[in-house]
């Protein structure tokens, strides 16, 4: 089948863990709401309410605050919210089973075939969202055209509560109007570079050759040569591989003492190896995250052939990587994250520190 007949569709739940806390606390409804945040943390995500003032996910609570005075912090339920998915995903494969979620509230769906022998996209998109709502009481947007990228940006289109239809006809005269910053993969600092050089719409990057732009973007230059032309092959993949587990931790004081530090690195520890065997996953590669006060980040990974698999590893491997950081000042964050997991279905290249192996193994025995 060519990739130009196909039929994907792009739902993304509105404002998902924002409007799971309104709809389950009637108090909170039409109210500006962040989820997580509190005295030191950033927004998880807000409702469109606290959008209005300018509140936006992974914004710092401080920021968010100064934003929107009376903005509601409420804390993550995520139980709740993985609850709520699994009933959004059971709707999804009444119609197909190619569904490739890409996070608890948005996922690709391709409808070319369908369980229901429905021709239009349109229709299911539809279906899909009342059904939604029906169920759960929450919004859903959609966007529907012949491939990943283009259903992607058109679910953004009519957002709350909307869709929008991208037909095969219309893709190339779709693709010339957009402004570059609402392609999917541009994001600011590279839609600002496209402006410098004249490059605000779909059309003047269209302009541009595959050489020029892999001079101006690297390997993403191809990316963009491509997706202005409607070229986006990417199929629907049901079974997406985890490619890592973290956790961190925001405090809510700054750490400086090297003792409070011992005892965050080995919670953050237990609390992976934890996560990691509930779920039987196992991983070569750790790294550890560090964001200071003034909010520049750190990390910095160690990769060994065997499988980590002991809280002592986590914890011997995170301390050996925290003496590499850079700076030696008050910290905001910490985190820990395994890669190279055995969920993974192809071997990929390690990617080691640049000290000798001996030097770092030493620090870890």
């Amino acid at each position: 089948m060519s990739f130009s007949n196909r039929k994907i569709i792009h739902v993304d739940m509105d404002a998902f863990y924002a409007s799971v806390e309104q709809h389950d606390n009637p108090a909170l409804r039409g109210q500006p709401v962040a989820v997580g945040g509190g005295h030191r943390g950033v927004v998880s995500a807000a409702s469109y309410e606290a959008r209005k003032y300018g509140v936006r996910s992974a914004m710092p609570s401080k920021t968010a605050k100064e934003k929107c005075p009376h903005l509601i912090f409420v804390p993550p339920r995520f139980a709740r919210y993985k609850e709520i998915s699994k009933k959004i995903r059971e709707i999804f494969y009444e119609y197909t089973d190619l569904v490739e979620p890409l996070s608890l509230d948005e996922a690709y769906l391709d409808v070319t075939e369908n369980k229901k022998e429905i021709e239009s996209a349109n229709q299911i998109a539809k279906e899909i969202r009342q059904k939604i709502f029906e169920q759960t009481g929450l919004t859903a947007s959609a966007g529907i055209s012949i491939n990943k990228f283009l259903a992607k940006v058109a679910s953004d289109i009519n957002k709350p509560n909307g869709q929008k239809t991208i037909h095969p006809d219309k893709v190339e005269k779709f693709l010339e109007d957009l402004p570059v910053e609402k392609f999917y993969g541009v994001g600011k600092v590279t839609a600002n570079k496209m402006y410098s050089l004249a490059i605000y719409k779909g059309i003047d990057l269209k302009k541009r050759t595959v050489e020029d732009l892999t001079r101006l973007f690297g390997k993403s230059g191809k990316y963009y040569y491509d997706v202005v032309r409607g070229i986006h092959n990417s199929e629907v993949k049901p079974h997406r591989i985890q490619k890592s587990v973290a956790v961190e931790r925001t405090f809510f004081e700054d750490l400086f003492d090297q003792q409070q530090i011992d005892e965050k690195l080995q919670s953050l520890s237990e609390e992976l190896h934890s996560r990691l065997q509930k779920n039987n996953i196992m991983g070569r590669s750790l790294t550890l995250k560090i964001k200071y006060k003034d909010f520049s980040l750190f990390t910095r990974s160690f990769t060994k052939e065997e499988y980590y698999s002991s809280v002592e590893e986590y914890f011997n491997t995170g301390k050996k990587l925290w003496e590499l950081r850079p700076y030696d000042k008050a910290v905001r964050l910490l985190g820990l994250s395994v890669s190279q997991l055995n969920t993974e279905e192809k071997k990929q290249v390690s990617v080691q520190l640049k000290i000798p192996f001996e030097e770092f193994q030493d620090g870890i025995n």
